[in-house]
């Protein structure tokens, strides 16, 4: 049987920038003991909400050593590690120190647009690659392919590659992969608010952009989903259900970082080409986080 650490609420950490851009790792320190404290289950460094395409080398690797000093072993890592030139993924996994991390994130080649042999053979080079376990990572909006259910359940049967990180948002798609898996593969939640329901369909966490900010009643939802406390998960799910739709209004990560800024958390800086949201939506986060505060 494979081993997955990474269940109940994982945390896409943002990367927050000073006025001058530069990373602020004070505030990334802050983030990181905010999330642990309040519950996370695990870590996600580099992912999409961390801006990395904007990261240099050097500063990448201040992030993740930032993350994992700060994390001192306390939560599983998951590290964003995913491209759409497979042979330089596999020298980038061939680079990297894994102490203290515990798994890579790889999201489905973008832009190249391969089809689903394609994608299989990329994701099983990359798990043949790897010293530590691969979850596949399936977001078509942003990558412009989908990573049919038949393709994820055969990647399943890697003995390397552990679970999906599915943000397709076609739950007939999560269902099949979810009907049709082998037990020790497992399915993640890449959309916070489809989350509590695709928990009660079987899924075993999140990789969450929300639970940056509001990582206590995330959390909260995601215990209760796990123990059949079902009034409460659908409670504190409906509770979050217009905030986790404000952070992605006007861009990811603009919103959290807009939310996380007003908690004092970090600065709302972000690096070109995202910019920071609307007046509107800056509004209309900072109002609905006076409902969402206390819970």
């Amino acid at each position: 049987m494979k081993y997955n650490p990474f269940k109940g609420t994982g945390i896409a950490l943002i990367t927050p920038f000073k006025q001058d851009q530069s990373v602020d790792a004070e505030s990334l320190i802050r983030i990181v003991n905010h999330v642990i404290d309040n519950g996370a289950d695990f870590l996600v460094a580099l992912g999409t909400t961390s801006e990395a395409p904007t990261l240099s080398a050097d500063e990448k690797k201040l992030v993740v050593d930032t993350i994992l000093k700060t994390n001192a072993n306390r939560l599983p890592v998951l590290l964003g590690m995913g491209g759409n030139n497979t042979e330089a993924v596999i020298e980038a996994i061939k680079a990297q120190d894994f102490t203290g991390i515990q798994g890579i994130l790889s999201v489905v080649p973008y832009y190249n647009k391969p089809n689903q042999r394609g994608m299989r053979a990329h994701f099983e080079s990359i798990a043949d690659a790897s010293p530590v376990p691969v979850v596949v990572y399936n977001v078509p909006g942003r990558v412009g392919v989908n990573l049919q259910a038949t393709t994820c359940v055969e990647l399943a049967k890697h003995p390397n590659i552990i679970a999906v990180k599915e943000a397709s948002g076609n739950l007939q798609q999560i269902m099949e992969i979810l009907r049709d898996k082998p037990a020790d593969f497992d399915v993640l939640s890449g959309d916070d608010g489809i989350t509590q329901p695709l928990m009660a369909l079987g899924a075993t966490g999140v990789i969450s952009v929300a639970a940056n900010a509001y990582t206590k009643p995330f959390s909260r939802m995601m215990h209760a989903m796990k123990e059949s406390h079902i009034d409460e998960a659908l409670s504190l799910h409906y509770a979050m259900l217009r905030m986790n739709q404000l952070i992605f209004a006007d861009g990811n990560p603009a919103g959290i970082k807009c939310l996380m800024s007003h908690m004092g958390l970090c600065e709302n800086v972000l690096r070109l080409p995202l910019v920071t949201v609307n007046d509107k939506v800056e509004a209309d986060i900072i109002e609905e986080w006076k409902q969402l505060k206390d819970r």
